[in-house]
């Protein structure tokens, strides 16, 4: 029989295959639907939810606005002072404020002509110190131009090559490069023929080449030449490829021979340090501090200036003592007797002060020694006076804040802080000193004008740990130095004209508006 035969089992069995096989088919169309349907699920909920998402992107409006002036006022302010963008500068009075509108100490008939001319003078000083006024350089999103934006310096008539040039971009049918400069002559050093760079040896150069690797090796050795003889000036260079363009700075500036002193082989404190003081009528109190040196510091070279009526002659060791005409002036004298220091170092003292066990001056020059300070006071009897000096710029002119204090402690010296102006009592570099100068023409009470015009040039700090005594008032001891100290009185004191020419001073030759002194 055809069931019981081999046969009939093999087509049994085919027949039960393939019942198999359609229900795998069935069961896989169903796993194809059932996907299909999450799929589709699966898509309609992501686009609802990058429909969510764009919504909160890019159609929800956004808020495009700035912190409430509350908010932000703080961080534009420094001692109360308002330092944030602003066009021009005002003195506003205050609680224990005293203000001092310059203008209003010039004649009113003159101010117009005061004016014009310190306008004048201040277009010529922009002009000589032209780093003043320092264009804005802002770097341009995703260039392929390589290029340095510090460092690029050559000395006047000199030729540098120029770091970092490069293309950093893909192969075109033709790559043109532009390089132009205002001050200086561009060129390189690669050996290619003018159809590839043009213009060699003037303030414009050309690039073209289809090559990257060429290209590259061309701007790596792009040179630059000084052609006038310029001390500090800055040429802003274009580098253009296509429709990419950045600037970059190559400054031009001429190194000063550097003035250094001699300490000796033993680094003797005497051979550092020379102490300088003015003196006027007052012998009796300068042979007191003189004495008192001379107990502390035997060896130490002294230099006064005298511009007494009558002098009279300082004859000991170590004391030089340079006669001026009668009443030139406190700021005067400090002049001469800097300029006559051949010493790292001169101390300043006035000549009523006396030095003490606690006159350390190693302590001072300590500071200087390993800090980058220029200037450091000590403590006059225990006032360690020192302040802060705050610039405002203005389009018309300029104020300034005088305030007690200092800005932060003097890293490494905890009896030490940064300031910005200190007492009489004072160590400091001589060159740097010498770079500031005393303006002669303030001939009596006068010192924070120093640090006025040191602003921006002389590092300041003060230290409380170095003491000098100041020798008392009224310890004359006869008639005479009694009679002295009356004199003395009478021209140590400011007048209201020497006030008023003062403050005439600050508004032209500082071109200043006001300033505060709390």
């Amino acid at each position: 029989m055809l069931g019981s035969s081999p046969v009939g089992s093999f087509l049994r069995m085919e027949a039960g295959c393939f019942q198999f096989l359609q229900k795998l088919w069935r069961l896989k169309y169903i796993c194809v639907i059932i996907f299909s349907l999450c799929a589709v699920f699966y898509v309609f909920m992501m686009k609802g939810r990058l429909t969510e998402i764009k919504l909160g992107w890019d159609e929800t409006p956004l808020s495009l606005k700035l912190l409430p002036e509350e908010k932000y006022k703080s961080m534009f302010l420094f001692d109360g002072i308002w330092l944030g963008p602003k066009n021009h500068c005002e003195c506003v009075g205050a609680k224990k404020l005293t203000v001092y509108q310059l203008g209003n100490y010039i004649d009113k008939d003159k101010l117009a002509a005061v004016t014009e001319r310190r306008e004048k003078e201040f277009v010529d000083y922009q002009r000589r110190y032209p780093f003043e006024t320092k264009d804005v350089l802002i770097a341009q999103p995703n260039t392929p131009l390589s290029y340095p934006i510090q460092g690029a310096e050559v000395m006047p008539l000199h030729t540098m090559v120029i770091p970092g040039l490069g293309f950093h971009g893909a192969s075109t049918e033709n790559l043109q490069v532009i390089l132009q400069a205002s001050f200086g002559a561009l060129n390189t050093l690669a050996d290619v023929s003018q159809d590839v760079v043009g213009g060699r040896g003037e303030k414009k150069l050309t690039i073209s080449t289809p090559h990257v690797k060429l290209l590259n090796y061309i701007l790596e050795h792009i040179t630059y030449t000084s052609t006038e003889y310029l001390l500090d000036v800055v040429d802003l260079v274009t580098f253009t490829m296509g429709t990419h363009q950045v600037r970059f700075p190559v400054t031009i500036r001429q190194p000063g021979l550097p003035k250094l002193f001699d300490p000796g082989p033993d680094y003797n404190i005497s051979n550092m340090v020379t102490i300088t003081t003015k003196t006027f009528l007052r012998y009796h109190k300068l042979r007191v501090l003189l004495e008192s040196i001379r107990q502390y510091y035997p060896n130490m070279k002294v230099i006064v200036a005298d511009d007494s009526e009558h002098p009279e002659m300082i004859q000991q060791a170590n004391v030089e003592q340079y006669i001026m005409p009668f009443g030139k002036g406190w700021f005067a004298g400090r002049n001469l007797a800097i300029s006559q220091v051949t010493t790292k170092y001169y101390l300043w003292v006035d000549d009523d002060f006396v030095f003490t066990a606690s006159t350390k001056i190693e302590k001072l020059v300590e500071v200087l020694e390993n800090s980058n300070l220029d200037v450091v006071g000590g403590s006059v009897g225990g006032n360690d006076y020192k302040f802060k000096v705050i610039y405002e710029e203005g389009e018309d002119s300029s104020c300034l804040h005088i305030r007690y204090g200092s800005y932060h402690r003097l890293k490494g010296f905890p009896n030490c802080v940064v300031a910005s102006g200190v007492v009489n009592f004072f160590l400091a570099r001589t060159e740097e000193s010498r770079r500031v100068g005393f303006d002669p023409k303030l001939q009596r009470v006068a010192h924070s004008e120093y640090f006025m015009d040191g602003l921006g040039i002389l590092r300041v700090g003060s230290c409380n740990n170095v003491v000098v005594g100041h020798q008392p008032h009224g310890s004359a001891k006869s008639t005479r130095e009694a009679d002295v100290e009356k004199t003395y009185g009478r021209f140590r004191a400011n007048t209201q004209e020497q006030v008023r020419f003062k403050l005439a001073l600050h508004y032209f030759k500082n071109r200043m508006k006001c300033y505060t002194k709390a």
